[in-house]
């Protein structure tokens, strides 16, 4: 077969074949949005609509589709993907909200803010330096 024969691959997408492709995880992200936005006008219980939305998220894997559109970034994407999906990254952040629930109970709520700071930073801190390794 030529070389000049075989169809050629198209080195761009563009936005129309993104949204033809992610439509279904972009419009769920849409209907989160807006149960959350509903939540907070109708003064729900934060707990409450976080909680359906995470099972919202879990049943229409929302979650999963969020990080797939992260992943299609050029170089940091698929190892920012790859980052969200280490379970110890999602103990670290769970033991920081256990601790900062067990804290505001006894009355630290100001040193549960500085805490929950300093946990997002380790977490930012641990993504950039997967990152760089990865990179150098």
């Amino acid at each position: 077969m030529d070389k000049d024969t075989r169809p050629q691959l198209p080195l761009h997408i563009t936005v129309k074949d993104f949204f033809r492709a992610f439509w279904k995880t972009i419009l769920i992200w849409i209907i989160i949005v807006i149960i959350i936005l509903l939540g907070l006008y109708f003064n729900i219980d934060k707990t409450i609509i976080g909680g359906v939305v995470v099972i919202f998220g879990l049943i229409t894997q929302a979650f999963v589709g969020l990080i797939g559109i992260i992943s299609l970034v050029p170089l940091v994407g698929p190892i920012i993907a790859k980052i969200l999906a280490l379970p110890v990254f999602w103990l670290i952040n769970a033991l920081g909200y256990f601790v900062s629930i067990l804290a505001i109970k006894k009355g630290y709520s100001r040193d549960v803010m500085n805490y929950r700071v300093l946990t997002v930073v380790l977490l930012v801190g641990i993504v950039i330096g997967y990152i760089l390794g990865k990179l150098l």
